[in-house]
């Protein structure tokens, strides 16, 4: 069965899988499955439903909804009338949600419990509004998505014959989602993309991930995310299991229940897990405490397929046996192959856990281009560790003379949505989709990213700040858990820094270290020489302009929630020096 649709891939289930468990999520303390069957099914009576309500090709649908079988229901249910999914991340403010919902003219929102219907709800209060509102989740006063359900599954056959037709009008240059990216700066944009962009990118990507049936994947990424969307597509192509965890608190405890063989993440969540390994390493005492840090260290300088020799590897044997496999065990004992891309992955990561055994495939992409251009391979030849690797099945890649990375292939969107001056501008005569980050091909084959175009800053000396890059360096540190690199037009860089408090707290149980609150904690003068200690360590790495000159310490956690970062964990640098208005002009106003 060729798939050219996204609900291809049900049909494709019903001629090659008989799954028991092809979608799976915890509810009420239990792991609750949907059959391929069921999932066929349950597809199929949610779009009757649509139809019998009036939906028809182009009309707008919005999710808000956290990841569960039923967001997969609908998405496909939505796709075989050519209705239009906008799924919508679940940490936004109602200002924009109100926007999303305006600017796509949604005709139904489909959101998936009471608390977010709270949240989402506040967004209604305007002249105009008129979108049908449905729930996963019994809530009061709301209706339920399953008097939709109900009621495609008592439509009659002329329905589904109408149903046919409709499908039958759906090509692969139809337009299949709108995602209204999260945004950094400025209002979100809505990137259309195409049945062809989304089916390209997942069949390619299976055959990088290669998963078959029988293995489990652990869905982290919101489906909401091109990403987490990319990943919950390739793996129902190849047949897998998706088994969805419940919150990013739950990730250690659903892996050891479900032992999966592969899961998605961003750079943040390995940072976790990482943080939370090396914590406990810190507990131990003795020649435990000496191994398991000797494994670190060896870890820390690991290159893939055996190139640091056979004494490296000798010992990267002993400490496999010895700490390594624990690591794994704690992972479930399964996993082989993680996806990860959202943003930059600190070297010291890759390294570790590629040396653990557990291969992080690092990619490359943007909501622009569904999402993946570049990723690493997990054969000889096939990866550069600190790479995003190379350009995936049927895309092609340049840099431009200005060092931009530019990107052309069946991947990449049908535009901006309500908005071709946009669209132009991101386009050049020649075809060539411009990704405003930049970068060099390393080898003539991988691709190394150090920055976003606009982010790149210039001193008043002339010289030019990629502040991503130097941004990921200094993450590196453990006292740091978030950094923002500032300093355009000023004589020298400077940066504010939110600490990891979490090791801050370790601290002060152990008694080495005695605060109230994070206020107090930043304005001691043994921290903040603490700091000074670090960053002038870290600066040795730099060159003079790079180098961090002055800085500041927060007292805040930057999280999506409190604006400093967006739903997909990046830098707001706009929210953030707005934030720190003051603390940024104390930095600069000592200049002579």
């Amino acid at each position: 069965m060729e798939v050219r649709r996204n609900f291809d891939i049900l049909t494709r289930y019903a001629d090659k899988f008989q799954l028991e468990d092809a979608l799976c999520f915890k509810h009420e303390g239990k792991w609750k499955k949907y059959s391929s069957e069921e999932y066929i099914n349950h597809s199929v009576s949610f779009c009757k439903g649509l139809c019998r309500m009036g939906l028809r090709k182009g009309d707008k649908i919005i999710t808000v909804s956290s990841n569960r079988p039923e967001w997969n229901f609908a998405d496909m249910g939505m796709a075989m009338i050519g209705v239009v999914h906008v799924p919508v991340f679940a940490s936004l403010n109602a200002s924009e949600y109100q926007y999303i919902i305006k600017d796509s003219g949604a005709k139904l929102i489909l959101i998936s419990d009471q608390k977010l219907y709270k949240t989402v709800s506040q967004s209604f209060n305007f002249e105009g509004f008129s979108s049908l509102v449905y729930t996963f989740d019994t809530v009061t006063g709301v209706k339920n998505w399953k008097e939709i359900l109900d009621a495609g599954a008592s439509a009659d056959t002329q329905l589904q014959k109408e149903i046919e037709n409709i499908k039958t009008t759906i090509d692969e240059n139809s337009i299949a989602t709108l995602i209204y990216t999260s945004g950094t700066t400025g209002k979100p944009k809505g990137v259309m993309l195409s049945h062809r962009n989304l089916v390209s990118n997942f069949i390619s990507a299976s055959s990088v991930f290669n998963l078959k049936p029988g293995d489990k994947y652990l869905s982290i990424l919101p489906l909401c995310h091109v990403g987490g969307r990319m990943g919950n597509y390739q793996t129902q192509y190849s047949g897998a299991s998706i088994y969805y965890a419940e919150s990013m608190g739950t990730i250690a405890a659903n892996m050891q229940e479900i032992k999966p063989d592969g899961f998605d993440a961003v750079p943040r969540v390995l940072e976790k897990f990482y943080d939370v390994i090396i914590s406990k390493g810190k507990k131990l005492k003795g020649i435990k405490r000496i191994l398991f840090f000797w494994a670190v260290k060896l870890g820390l300088k690991y290159k893939p397929f055996g190139e640091n020799g056979w004494l490296y590897e000798s010992r990267l044997k002993l400490a496999d046996k010895l700490i390594f496999s624990k690591w794994r065990a704690a992972l479930g004992g399964n996993v082989r192959i993680v996806g990860c891309g959202g943003a930059s992955l600190p070297p010291r990561l890759e390294k570790i856990f590629w040396a653990a055994g557990i291969k992080i495939i690092n990619m490359y992409g943007l909501t622009e281009t569904s999402p993946i251009i570049t990723i690493n391979r997990t054969f000889k030849g096939g990866a550069r560790l600190g790479s995003v690797g190379y350009v995936i099945e049927g895309v092609e890649i340049k840099i431009s003379e200005d060092g931009e990375i530019l990107c052309r292939g069946p991947n990449v969107m049908l535009g901006y949505y309500n908005d071709p001056e946009l669209t132009s501008s991101v386009f050049d005569s020649d075809g060539w989709f411009h990704t405003g980050d930049i970068g060099n091909i390393e080898d003539g084959k991988f691709l190394m990213v150090t920055d976003r175009k606009k982010e790149i800053f210039k001193l008043s000396n002339g010289k030019y700040i990629a502040p991503q890059l130097i941004e990921n360096i200094f993450r590196e540190s453990i006292l740091i858990d978030q950094i923002m690199v500032v300093g355009e037009h000023e004589k020298f860089a400077s940066a504010l820094i939110s600490p990891n408090f979490k090791y801050f707290d370790e601290l002060k149980l152990s008694g080495k270290i005695d605060f109230s609150g994070t206020e107090e904690l930043i304005r001691n003068s043994e921290i903040q020489s603490f700091f000074s200690s670090e960053i002038e360590k870290i600066n040795k790495k730099l060159s003079p302009a790079e180098k961090i000159n002055r800085f500041r310490l927060v007292p805040d956690e930057w999280t999506p929630s409190s604006g400093e970062l967006s739903p997909t964990l990046k830098l707001r640098r706009q929210f953030i020096s707005n934030k720190y208005r003051n603390l940024l002009e104390q930095v600069y106003q000592k200049q002579t």
